[in-house]
């Protein structure tokens, strides 16, 4: 099939050929711009994968877990339900705090997902507890990206609550001003705070409650307005002393009068400096400290966000007293930077591999430059694009480049190749481009729009992989679809100009080429001698690709080694907090002493997504590759041991990813929750389900969320009692939230900052029933002082949850799990959900996989569909281009042998069949069937111009294409080879692309040379086409 090409007499070659000078000038445009563009591209680890997700924050020091989930979260949840569009809505609601995730579809605006949130908590606000200190709280985020720095603040000396007053005044506010940089989040922060230790035997002496001191501290320090003096000639603002800054001020405040002498706050209480929550404790490595976590703005380039933060340090901790030091936890950009370095290193070495294949065959240095220029062109044009798109240089759009090196080539070579020929028959060089231009410009179109129609299903991919993988499809379409252009136009120029024609070299010896023909022509006659033989390796292969896509383990994203572990620490529910801090100390120390660690902090209590005294956090940053033996998962298998040795306590280890699916805090890679209307029954059989899959090797710190050991101490209420006094079961909860809820009963504003006043009982009485005994009420009817004892009977302490979990508006439990080394995650889910069949768990519970697990399963239940999607846009394309309905299908009989080759590799390789794993077999798709379009469309030429025979002509058509086919074969596998070797940052993402593409191009090499002209044969037999008919008129006559 030859026709020429539209853009007039001859096509757009021709008209390309004739000006020469418009050519090149229009061609060093397209370099120009991409030029341009390259230095202004954003830079990141993958593409911008946004989900649309806020957390809202509810606090009430003092609540238990059952008040915060009743009181709190329940009739948040109530009206959060109602807002469209939102996919996920959980809860956590721990001593205190509650905390809702409410995640919306992709295409849900997030602004407005904002305002419709903030008016569902106006609504809720009647129905919250109003001694709530302040309303709920939302913030937008995405779990999708990870922080992008984090530093550490730490101090061997300053106090706790000093050193996070600077981190939050100094710090953390003028690194939110950077540009590019979006949330400063502090973890292991205790804000500044006055606190009030009340002593409840001086109360009960002098006559006191713990109630005549909140009001009287609420009413004697105020910043309200006052107004102002306006006179004849000036105007004067009133200001007062009314509010109090200081303990020693708040210490000599008059309580009340005994005796006609006045009772002072320091009387009957201690006033110290203290910090809000006293039950938070922090370090940085032995130190104490805190962390900045930072996050970017979206769509911010990381690398120069992370540069202008790294600048402006230098300048900030000048501000700080010397004592504070202020390091480097985490820096993504240096795994950014060293995995794009190498990716950059892959596209080098694709190249030089490509230009020696070329140079190998072509045997002339012309012919091998020009299709280098084709080469360099189409790559960097293709950053134009990427910018106009609004993409960035990531793992994804580069690896994209790197595989459309073997592409971009492909055109070239057929163009280059086939005008070489014409030049070895005599022909000048201006014939010899036109001819060949002319002959191979559709066939180079069949190539290039057949294998843009391979990428097509990936742009309607769904979920956070498809919003992944479009950038890395439409990189790869627009660098084929370039080449395609520069390919019929710059390069037949180019041959016009500067190919040396065969006849100006002395006469050589057959080539390596040449030998290569003849040893394949010997190999092609016995072929087909034996056809029937080679059909059935075809439905063999065709059988196996099947079977082996069946058996081969199945998993999502590949664990990546980004240099970072994160970990969850569990201990005892009813653990204290002085045992908690020894427990992570102990840790720390284990920590601390493996080789590979460069640096870590760590934190108990309520902070940051830690909601319990219970759960501890780790960071821990690893040392650059070259610096240490192991992985970032050895590492964590090779400290799980240690660890374990710790009494009491559990330290869950996973690597931190550069995509993170899970929307809230997670000890392990994989979650599964469980969800039910019936309380008592969930927590029964997520136990009995935990204790089952522990049992099973395939998993690796699996725990769920429950910790129902919780101590609950229980004060039974006498109302009828407490009636005769005139008091309420409401004035003795204000009573216990006074003495141990941490209460804020007051706040004070400075300059830079606004602090809180805590109401406690003294230290020596806050974590003993017997306190309770010292407990007074004065009766509103009387007057006189009511012991608590009097009132209610202090219980036995009994247990209760430490967290309630809400998945929708009903209970949950979270299971979270590693996996041991070999187990594929797709086996993983299979022996999960036969497990939960074999215990016969009731149909009132129902489980389903979140974040990664769940992109997993519905990633595998669309990966055959995107498959077919990719072979049927494949066929269609073809088939409009052929005007037939069968020619596609011989050309499409090249893909079985490649699938089979990728999954065995990808076996053989130890590796799963990964996301990455099917875009490799995607872009087999559109790399193999270039073979069948080579064959074919030279064949229908020799058929159809010629009069040859079915069987003359693709006889000659598999000798005549052979040295093109091999060529860009080599070409494309080159370019993956790379991918599949490299072992630098970043390497576990491309490795499975690399491996199928090699194997995939391997194996269908070895076969469809054989069986592509068998195949085409026994089609034309079966519609008893004459040798010289158009298969589409058989076709539609028969």
């Amino acid at each position: 099939m030859n026709a020429a090409l539209p853009g007039g007499r001859g096509g757009i070659f021709a008209w390309c050929i004739e000006r020469p000078v418009a050519t090149l000038l229009l061609t060093f445009a397209l370099v120009l711009l991409g030029a341009i563009a390259f230095p202004r591209l954003p830079v990141a680890p993958l593409p911008e994968a946004d989900f649309p997700t806020i957390q809202v924050t509810a606090n009430l020091p003092g609540a238990s877990p059952e008040t915060m989930a009743s009181s709190v979260a329940t009739p948040l949840e109530v009206q959060f339900s109602a807002i469209p569009g939102m996919t996920q809505m959980t809860s956590s609601s721990a001593l205190g705090s509650t905390s809702l995730i409410l995640q919306f579809t992709l295409d849900k605006n997030i602004d407005t997902a904002a305002q419709e949130v903030q008016a569902a908590i106006n609504t809720a606000t009647a129905r919250l507890p109003q001694d709530m200190p302040s309303p709920p709280t939302w913030r937008k985020v995405n779990p999708a990206d990870s922080p992008v720095l984090i530093l550490t603040v730490s101090s061997e000396h300053m106090p706790a609550n000093e050193l996070s007053d600077y981190a939050e005044t100094l710090l953390a506010r003028q690194l939110s001003q950077i540009d590019g940089v979006g949330l400063v989040n502090i973890t292991g922060q205790q804000r500044p705070a006055i606190r009030v230790q009340a002593q409840p035997d001086r109360l009960a002496a002098l006559g006191l409650t713990l109630a005549d001191l909140r009001l009287a501290i609420q009413q004697t320090s105020l910043n309200l307005a006052k107004g102002a003096l306006y006179g004849e000639s000036s105007v004067s603002t009133l200001a007062t002393n009314d509010q109090l800054f200081h303990p020693e001020q708040y210490a000599q405040l008059i309580v009340s009068y005994r005796n006609g002498a006045p009772v002072q706050l320091k009387d009957v209480a201690k006033v110290i400096s203290g910090a809000e929550n006293a039950y938070v404790k922090a370090w940085s490595g032995a130190q104490q400290g805190l962390n900045l976590v930072i996050f970017r703005q979206p769509g911010a380039n990381i690398v120069d966000t992370v540069d202008r933060v790294n600048d402006a340090l230098p300048r900030l901790e000048e501000m700080l007293p010397a004592t504070v030091n202020v390091s480097v936890l985490q820096d993504r950009t240096q795994t950014i930077r060293a995995s794009l370095h190498e990716v950059e290193l892959t596209l080098a070495i694709a190249v030089l591999l490509v230009i020696a294949v070329m140079a190998l065959f072509l045997r002339q240095w012309s012919a091998t430059l020009i299709v280098s220029a084709v080469l360099g062109v189409s790559l960097v044009a293709s950053f134009a694009f990427m910018y106009v798109m609004g993409f960035s240089l990531n793992n994804l759009t580069l690896v994209a480049i790197v595989i459309a090196v073997g592409f971009v080539v492909d055109d070239a070579i057929v163009v280059v190749e086939n005008i070489h020929r014409h030049l070895e028959a005599g022909d000048s060089r201006r014939e010899a481009a036109m001819k060949g231009a002319r002959e191979i410009g559709f066939t180079v179109v069949s190539i290039s729009f057949s294998l843009v129609a391979a990428f097509i299903p990936l742009l309607f991919m769904g979920g956070v992989v498809g919003r992944l993988f479009k950038e890395f499809a439409l990189t790869a379409t627009s660098t084929i679809l370039i080449s395609v252009l520069v390919s019929l136009t710059l390069a037949p120029t180019l041959c016009a100009l500067f190919m040396n024609a065969p006849g100006h070299d002395k006469e050589k010896k057959p080539g390596f080429g040449e030998r290569l023909v003849a040893a394949y022509e010997r190999l092609l006659d016995k072929a087909l001698a034996h056809q029937r033989l080679m059909l059935g390796v075809f439905f063999l292969s065709t059988a196996l690709a099947v079977v082996g896509y069946v058996l081969i383990p199945k998993g999502f994203f590949p664990v990546q080694d980004t240099g970072f572990v994160l970990g969850t620490s569990e201990a005892a529910a009813d653990v204290s907090y002085p045992d908690m801090i020894a427990k992570h100390q102990a840790l720390a120390e284990i920590i601390g002493a493996d080789p590979a660690v460069r640096a870590f902090s760590h934190s108990v209590g309520v902070t940051g997504s830690n909601q319990t005294i219970a759960n501890g956090r780790f960071w821990i940053s690893l040392k650059d590759r070259g610096e240490r033996d192991v992985s970032a998962s050895e590492f964590i298998d090779r400290l799980r041991p240690k660890l374990a040795k710790v009494p009491g306590v559990v330290l869950y280890l996973r690597a931190g990813q550069d995509i993170n699916l899970s929307s809230g805090p997670s000890r392990s890679q994989y979650q599964y929750v469980l969800k039910s209307n019936d309380g008592p029954a969930l927590n029964l059989w997520t136990e009995r389900l935990t204790e089952r899959l522990k049992a099973n090797p395939a998993f690796r710190d699996l725990s769920n969320d429950l910790q129902l050991g919780a101590s609950v101490t229980r004060i039974e209420i006498d109302r009828k009692a407490a009636a005769r006094f005139g008091l309420t079961t409401a004035d003795v909860d204000q009573a216990l939230y006074d003495a141990f809820g941490q209460r804020q009963i007051s706040e004070f504003q400075t300059e830079t900052n606004q602090y809180k006043v805590i109401l406690e009982l003294d230290a020596r009485q806050r974590g003993r029933a017997e306190s309770l005994n010292y407990f007074y009420l004065r009766s509103p009817l009387s007057g006189e002082m009511v012991p608590l004892a009097a009132l209610a009977n202090v219980q036995a302490p009994s247990t209760g949850p430490l967290s309630i979990a809400h998945d929708g508006l009903f209970p949950a439990a979270n299971l979270s799990f590693n996996l041991a080394p070999g187990v594929a995650l797709g086996d993983a889910v299979s022996i999960l959900e036969r497990t939960q069949r074999e215990l016969g768990m009731p149909a009132s519970i129902s489980g389903t996989f979140q974040g990664a697990a769940q992109a997993f399963q519905s990633s595998l239940s669309s990966q055959p569909w995107l498959i077919l999607a990719a072979l049927v846009a494949v066929y269609i394309i073809l088939g409009v281009l052929y005007e037939s309905f069968v020619h596609p299908l011989t050309i499409i009989s090249t893909l079985p042998p490649a699938g089979l080759g990728a999954l065995a590799l990808l076996w053989l390789w130890g590796q799963d069949f990964t996301i990455m794993g099917l875009i490799g077999v995607v872009l087999l798709i559109g790399i193999v069937k270039k073979n069948g379009i080579l064959l074919i469309d030279f064949a229908l030429d020799a058929q159809r111009n010629q009069g040859m025979s079915a069987e003359e002509a693709i006889h000659k058509a598999c000798l005549t294409r052979f040295r093109p086919i091999i060529m860009t074969t080599l070409a494309a596998l080159l370019g993956a080879v790379p991918l599949m070797l490299g072992a630098g940052a970043g390497a576990e993402l491309r490795q499975p692309l690399g491996i199928a593409v090699v194997g995939g191009l391997l194996v269908s090499q070895a076969l469809t040379l054989f069986t592509t002209p068998v195949i085409y044969l026994a089609l034309e037999r079966l519609f008893h086409r004459r040798p010289v008919e158009d298969l589409a008129s058989a076709t539609q006559s028969g």
